[in-house]
């Protein structure tokens, strides 16, 4: 196939691709964020270290019971959930009422703990996790090679992505949910548990991020850091799409995956901050970011 802007097209279509599935974990990741934010008003820092949690358990699941990749896309995101929501009920519940500063300490430093005890455990090289035989290989599309299991990523992330938004957006227990964040009260009233609701809807993000770190299992070595390098991306994604905004965080996360994609290309120097520099324009221009509102 002829080249593109001057640029070979494997490698153009390659990057996309790059992006692509880096954008598939931003969006995953931030899409937890978004809806703990939104709803629990808890900016959620420990949110990196639950998806390193996610593909540590799908390895563990692996070396010590011999449960495969699908398996542990369905277990994994349960057992981080259940962590998750242990974690909500002894620690986060004591801090809705305090500034949110309170609640991005606490998350810091339960990010730091639970990075360090996989760590000293684990220690920091990486470990190796297979691709399942259904998903290896790759299909020949003339003009580049697509790995099958990279492309399962981008569709499987899709798709959970616009699963958790219709959940939110347009059933009576999302509407019950997003009432609860403008009126706790008031939903209180008609019956509703709100504190379960709040309880299982911190479970729930966190389990969107450990079912994104099965998904990296593969792809990335498992190790403690995979989470830490990158939660602050994702967090400059949240930020850009508007916090608190569910199709913010899914559209920004896909959409600034593919742009860090095409930098590398066409300007590799700026790959590694050109994310940061669309925040400050964004936020200079909207504060309150590309979805969100004041």
């Amino acid at each position: 196939m002829e080249d593109l802007f001057g640029i070979p097209a494997p490698l153009l279509f390659g990057q996309v691709l790059l992006g692509l599935i880096n954008g598939a974990f931003y969006a995953m990741l931030s899409l937890g964020l978004a809806v703990i934010f939104g709803l629990l008003n808890i900016v959620n820092m420990a949110h990196g270290a639950l998806f390193m949690m996610g593909a540590f358990v799908a390895w563990l699941l692996l070396d010590k019971l011999g449960l495969g990749y699908w398996w542990a896309l369905l277990l994994s995101p349960f057992i981080v959930g259940a962590f998750g929501v242990l974690l909500e009920k002894l620690f986060i519940s004591r801090l809705y009422k305090l500034d949110h500063l309170y609640g991005l300490l606490l998350t810091f430093g339960l990010a730091l703990v639970i990075e360090g005890v996989f760590r000293n455990e684990f220690g920091s090289s990486g470990l190796p996790y297979r691709i399942p035989p259904e998903l290896s290989g790759s299909w020949d599309l003339d003009f580049m090679f697509l790995p099958i299991y990279r492309a399962w990523v981008v569709i499987f992330a899709l798709v959970a992505c616009l699963a958790t938004w219709l959940v939110i957006e347009k059933t009576r227990l999302g509407a019950y949910l997003r009432a609860a964040t403008e009126n706790a009260p008031l939903v209180q009233a008609f019956g509703v548990n709100v504190p379960r609701m709040v309880t299982l809807t911190y479970g729930a993000g966190v389990a969107l991020a450990a079912l994104g770190g099965v998904l990296a299992a593969p792809i990335y070595s498992v190790n403690p850091q995979m989470g830490s390098n990158l939660i602050i991306v994702v967090f400059a994604v949240v930020v850009i799409g508007g916090m608190g905004s569910i199709l913010g965080a899914v559209l920004t996360g896909f959409g600034l995956g593919i742009v860090e994609g095409m930098t590398k290309v066409f300007y590799p120097e700026a790959s590694a901050t050109v994310i940061f520099v669309i925040m400050v324009i964004v936020l200079l221009a909207r504060p309150a970011g590309l979805f969100g509102r004041a």
